[in-house]
């Protein structure tokens, strides 16, 4: 995929991560939805298997949760080379969109979680604060499901890929009712997909 993009489309990029950031409540992954909107729908900046395939990839590798934002933007800054093909200078503006993305998905909820964190271990025995604690966990909840709707979305109809349809909610109970670790319930979807199952 190759497209065309401007300073004032890379400001535009990092202006919409920089108030993402402030939304990401409970961590990137619940803004992936508007990201999709933004980057996939509106601007065409990337296709849907792309965008599907960072997280994916992100997931999948050790390290930060964060770290599908840098895909995001690598990707975008390949598209703008004109993928691959263009060798190093394909690789630099890789670099500058994933610099873009991460700067501005980072120095927002940073500097106001240092600052909120400060605050409210200052007053955390305050009425409000507990409460504002409590009520944020269902919001968290519906971010989170609202992400994995539209990734599983991406994928097709329920008829058309019952099996990954079935496959989410047989992990979403054994998540909700067992102890069974996340990376167990990872390997087994990574090898029922390597043997074409889902």
């Amino acid at each position: 995929m190759s497209i065309t993009m401007a300073v004032l489309d890379w400001l535009h990029l990092l202006g919409h991560f920089l108030t993402l950031s402030l939304l990401a409540i409970g961590g990137a992954i619940t803004t992936a939805p508007d990201m999709h909107r933004y980057l996939v729908v509106e601007q065409h900046w990337l296709t849907d298997s792309q965008f599907t395939a960072s997280i994916a990839l992100a997931q999948a590798a050790p390290g930060p949760n964060v770290l599908f934002i840098a895909l995001l933007g690598w990707n975008v800054g390949l598209n703008a080379a004109g993928g691959l093909a263009a060798g190093a200078v394909a690789w630099g503006w890789g670099v500058l969109g994933a610099c873009v993305t991460m700067a501005g998905i980072l120095i927002p909820s940073t500097t106001l979680t240092l600052a909120a964190a400060r605050w409210g271990h200052k007053n955390r025995e305050r009425l409000g604060v507990r409460a504002f604690k409590t009520g944020m966990a269902p919001i968290v909840i519906a971010l989170l499901g609202a992400t994995g709707w539209i990734l599983s979305a991406s994928q097709g109809s329920a008829t058309d890929n019952w099996r990954l349809w079935l496959l989410t909610a047989v992990v979403t109970v054994l998540v909700w009712r067992t102890r069974i670790h996340l990376l167990w319930l990872l390997a087994a979807g990574g090898l029922l997909g390597w043997w074409g199952l889902v």
